[in-house]
């Protein structure tokens, strides 16, 4: 398709659906204003029957956990899948080197920037923990924490170059925590059913409310998110940063990498 038939194709697009987003933003109710019971209902009711304070995360893992489950085993069909395809077009050889671009120097790394991507990939990390272990009480759980503490290893890259980080990174222990979380998520679904019950009723007791344990079943439903997630995207990370390889007895560029 040439550029000219795609501007017309856009232009006829937008012809038909700017209208309809038009009139769809007008009649929309002001911010913040309430349109259906559903919300209230869980705002009410919640609170007292799971001792949670987070809404979001009781939806998630409790009211609508079963659809949870779903979302997470297409997180590590996509994971797989990426993984299969990237692998099986690259192979797994071990003697890989950085790529390099013919004319552009290679520049090593100030110690101060190793310094400030150590500490805050240290704090990322640390953060993206915290955030998945207050799932139950504030804004953010197991899918936030995964996905900011995955990112910390993105921070300790960036600061120790690749021969470093790749050192420490392992695919098998990433693969590991990602299946592993999704094998946790599927036994705290079967654990009632064994008993007779619906599956992913809480069989837990509820703990206090606002208390860091809070929520029963849900807690080891919002690790095990935690653990899927930090290591899906991990090994995403990992396999994406393979790509940028080239064998070590290609013609080696003018400088080292640092």
């Amino acid at each position: 398709m040439t550029p000219r038939s795609r501007l017309v194709l856009l232009a006829l697009a937008a012809l038909i659906l700017v209208p309809a987003i038009v009139r769809i933003a007008l009649v929309l109710p002001g911010f913040g204003a309430p349109t259906a019971l559903y919300g209230q209902t869980v705002n009410a009711l919640l609170p007292d029957l799971r001792h949670v304070t987070n809404m979001v995360a009781a939806v998630n893992f409790d009211v609508r956990g079963i659809d949870t489950l779903g979302e997470e085993f297409m997180l590590l069909c996509a994971v797989t899948g990426a993984t299969v395809l990237l692998r099986g077009a690259r192979g797994e050889r071990g003697n890989l080197r950085a790529g390099h671009i013919s004319g552009r120097p290679v520049l090593a790394r100030a110690d101060a920037t190793t310094l400030v991507c150590r500490i805050a990939a240290s704090v990322t990390m640390l953060f993206g923990i915290s955030v998945a272990l207050h799932g139950m009480t504030t804004p953010g759980g197991g899918f936030q924490g995964g996905v900011i503490a995955a990112s910390g290893l993105l921070l300790l890259y960036l600061g120790e170059g690749y021969a470093v980080w790749r050192a420490l990174m392992r695919g098998p222990i990433l693969a590991l925590l990602e299946g592993g979380g999704a094998l946790l998520f599927v036994l705290c679904a079967a654990g009632p059913l064994v008993a007779g019950r619906p599956a992913l009723e809480n069989v837990l007791p509820l703990g206090d409310l606002k208390d860091l344990y809070s929520g029963g079943l849900m807690v080891g439903v919002n690790a095990a998110v935690a653990l899927a997630v930090a290591g899906g995207f991990g090994l995403l990370l990992l396999e994406f940063m393979e790509e940028t390889r080239v064998p070590a007895d290609d013609p080696a560029p003018e400088e080292a990498e640092p």
